[in-house]
């Protein structure tokens, strides 16, 4: 981390992360999407590299949250068939990483959540409104998991930013509310875990690392907790709105960042 600790921070720099890191919990549990402004600060208040290495352990904890809430809705035959082609996207982003620079692989991923969200909004404005409350299989196979899941780990590997493509996948193949997220809970702590030894053999993971980690995972529990709450105060329709709403700035904020 650049002999970066958390003494090293300023009292505004470790509020922001605090707030990001209260933003990673209630995403996990309320709106799935949503800690994309998380990436974003975590990016503008540590080194881009260090950034990274700091979230990682942030986002399994809020995972595991995430799976002890809504574990009873995962719904595991829409696991299985991304996962494979998940591992081909994360090796189609390595490869990718071989000869792209930061500002081509914004752009694109940038892009490609733009196309998501879109093709997601008319996607559901030209699809018949009755659904069964958290039935998800009689869309699921109209919404093209393999190549979702190619996008997810593209995505993922090259900017841990899989959340929003992952996210217009499970939205487009018709998931209600806990069903969208207790699937993405075990999504994303599976993936994310698998993740930890590459970043801790980069040295992204390290003792000042998780030092910030101990005291920025405080702030992830109680975001969980207000994620929870306000999950069933929201409807379906709303939610779906925030989701798409999330993916998108977080997709102009990879296309505008300098």
């Amino acid at each position: 981390m650049d002999t970066m600790t958390l003494w090293h921070l300023t009292g505004w720099e470790f509020a922001a992360l605090a707030l990001a890191a209260l933003l990673v919990g209630f995403s996990k549990t309320a709106v799935s999407g949503a800690n994309t402004i998380s990436l974003a600060v975590f990016a503008a208040v540590l080194p881009a590299r260090a950034s990274t290495g700091v979230l990682l352990p942030l986002l399994i904890a809020g995972d595991v949250l995430a799976v002890l809430t809504y574990r009873r809705h995962a719904h595991w035959p829409t696991l299985w068939r991304l996962f494979p082609a998940v591992a081909a996207g994360v090796v189609v982003g390595t490869l990718f990483l071989t000869w792209a620079d930061d500002g081509i692989v914004r752009t694109s991923i940038g892009a490609i959540l733009l196309l998501m969200s879109a093709l997601t909004v008319w996607r559901r404005s030209t699809a018949e409104k009755a659904r069964e409350p958290d039935s998800v299989m009689t869309r699921a196979g109209r919404a093209k998991p393999r190549s979702y899941g190619v996008l997810g780990g593209f995505t993922t590997m090259v900017a841990n930013a899989g959340g929003p493509v992952m996210s217009m996948y499970l939205l487009s193949a018709g998931f209600r509310k806990l069903g969208f997220l207790g699937t993405s809970a075990f999504f994303f702590l599976i993936v994310n875990v698998s993740k930890v030894p590459f970043s801790v053999g980069l040295g992204l993971i390290d003792g000042p690392s998780l030092m910030l980690d101990t005291a920025l995972v405080l702030f992830v529990l109680p975001g969980a907790l207000l994620g929870k709450w306000a999950v069933s105060r929201i409807d379906q329709r709303l939610f779906e709105q925030l989701v798409i709403a999330a993916t998108v700035l977080g997709a102009l904020h990879l296309l505008l960042r300098q």
